[in-house]
């Protein structure tokens, strides 16, 4: 096997997530060593976080990576602020707030999330703002449009959509990094996702950093489905 074939240029790997959706650490650290040369970020969801907390994004920080916590952050102003300023501290790049919570929410924990960030001397992190979960399939169609609106005002570097939406999301916010969920290769099982897509589909219509995370780390073979996610986009 060629060095080629064995690990992605670094403009792919800066497109990819690793989603570590499990519950054990030194599994999630085991798939992101194995899994690195083909994946630049990281993204910690509800269920490491809750089993082993901010641990989880030093460690992956360690190892090299960009984390992106998914917390998808959904409360009053106030405590969304606090909780985004702690995150920002912790040193991961990309932090999600539900824009469902209005502007004022998302305000509060952009502030929070930078404020963190400068007081422990770390780059500004980006926060995203998440418009329809993909698991979603009813959601009107005036959603989006209104979400990614309010993402924009209050000063999200970023939106979590669909890759579907990532055309007409680009009409209200072409300034913004687009981050998107959901992606598998063809014929690849949707799991308990509604709206889907093949990484060919979401770069082809937009789309900065891809989200995958079962379709490699429950496959048979995770390198091999990983090399042939990044050929399909490199």
């Amino acid at each position: 096997m060629t060095e080629a074939a064995t690990a992605a240029p670094n403009a792919v790997r800066e497109k990819l997530a690793l989603a570590l959706d499990v519950d054990d650490l030194v599994v999630a650290l085991r798939l992101a060593r194995d899994l690195s040369p083909w994946f630049g970020t990281a993204k910690v969801g509800l269920e490491l976080y809750t089993a082993v907390g901010p641990d989880a994004v030093t460690s992956l920080t360690e190892l090299g990576y960009d984390v992106f916590l998914d917390l998808k952050l959904l409360d009053i102003p106030t405590t969304v602020g606090r909780a985004a300023r702690v995150v920002g501290a912790l040193g991961a790049r990309y932090l999600t707030l539900h824009s469902f919570g209005g502007s004022a929410m998302l305000r509060a924990g952009v502030h929070g999330l930078a404020e963190g960030a400068a007081n422990a001397g770390l780059a500004e992190p980006t926060a995203l703002g998440v418009t329809v979960l993909t698991s979603d399939g009813d959601a009107p169609a005036d959603i989006l449009p209104k979400r990614v609106r309010t993402a924009v005002e209050a000063g999200c570097g970023g939106i979590v959509c669909a890759a579907r939406d990532v055309h007409d999301a680009r009409q209200y916010a072409p300034r913004l990094r687009i981050v998107v969920p959901g992606i598998r290769l063809a014929g690849a099982p949707k799991h308990d996702q509604a709206n889907v897509a093949t990484p060919r589909e979401a770069i082809d219509a937009g789309a900065d950093l891809l989200v995958i995370g079962r379709s490699v780390t429950a496959a048979d073979d995770p390198s091999a489905v990983a090399a042939a996610i990044a050929e399909e986009i490199g």
